[in-house]
């Protein structure tokens, strides 16, 4: 199977197949789920949910591959749904790739809000006063 690390990434951390674990999870660098995870999964690095994973959890990360089973929220700079990947949930990114084959049930959100980053509004400048309303 080919996975999208750099050659630059290493696995940091494995949570392999038949592994449990419930909680709130930080960490730096890349990990690899192929058990069951149930919580909060929190990195500015990436996660690779693996083919065998089964994943109930709200995310926020960098980079997320996504291989086998997720259930929750992610928000993340870039999403990948691979063909074996299935995703019941809500997903806000501004870069997001799905192969064929995944299966996506839930909302994307693509918008990149940023509080500095205001819409701008413009008004016109007119002499005459707004009898728009005055019109039939």
């Amino acid at each position: 199977m080919k996975f999208r690390l750099k050659q630059s990434d290493q696995v940091s951390g494995f949570l392999d197949k038949g592994t449990n674990v419930t909680g709130e999870l930080e960490f730096a660098g890349t990990l690899r789920i192929d058990g069951n995870f149930q919580g909060s999964i929190s990195t500015a690095d990436n996660l690779v949910i693996g083919e065998h994973a089964v994943v109930h959890a709200d995310i926020k990360v960098g980079e997320i591959e996504i291989h086998g089973q997720f259930f929750g929220t992610v928000e993340a700079k870039r999403v990948e749904v691979f063909a074996s990947g299935r995703v019941r949930g809500d997903i806000h990114t501004p870069l997001m790739i799905v192969n064929p084959g995944a299966r996506l049930d839930g909302g994307i959100r693509m918008a990149d809000e940023r509080p500095d980053e205001s819409p701008v509004t413009t008004h016109s400048l007119s002499a005459e006063p707004n009898n728009a309303q005055e019109r039939h």
